[in-house]
């Protein structure tokens, strides 16, 4: 069973960066669909970033194209979201989520392509 925690969450003045990180442990970590999603209270779970460990494939949410970086440290069998030039707009609970698939896969950012999530880290941007 894929297991995942995430660190990094913070508070942060608009503008400022923070670094989220996301270990893997339990499965393969080449062999993952891995994906950032974020959720205020009271609205649905967005999906922000996505990637394929097999080969680095990586699609982005329009809202955060230029602003966020997601990577990979296959050694660390670890996820990372780079977030610079932060919004109060992207104040949320972000998750880290994962799919497991033993054939090549591709990036979604649709949470019904993953069934294994994290625990959460607050990231919370003021103006």
């Amino acid at each position: 069973q894929v297991q995942l925690r995430e660190s990094g969450g913070d508070s942060v003045q608009a503008g400022g960066s923070l670094e989220l990180s996301c270990v893997v442990s339990g499965y393969t970590f080449r062999r993952l669909r891995m994906g950032w999603f974020r959720q205020v209270s009271g609205k649905e779970r967005e999906g922000i970033a996505s990637i394929w460990t097999g080969n680095g494939n990586y699609i982005y949410h329009d809202s955060v194209k230029g602003r966020f970086t997601i990577s990979q440290d296959n050694a660390k069998n670890a996820m990372y979201l780079r977030m610079k030039d932060l919004k109060p707009g992207d104040t949320a609970m972000y998750y880290c989520a994962a799919e497991p698939s033993p054939v090549n896969s591709l990036p979604t950012l649709k949470s019904s392509g993953f069934s294994s999530w994290g625990q959460g880290t607050q990231v919370t941007v003021s103006s």
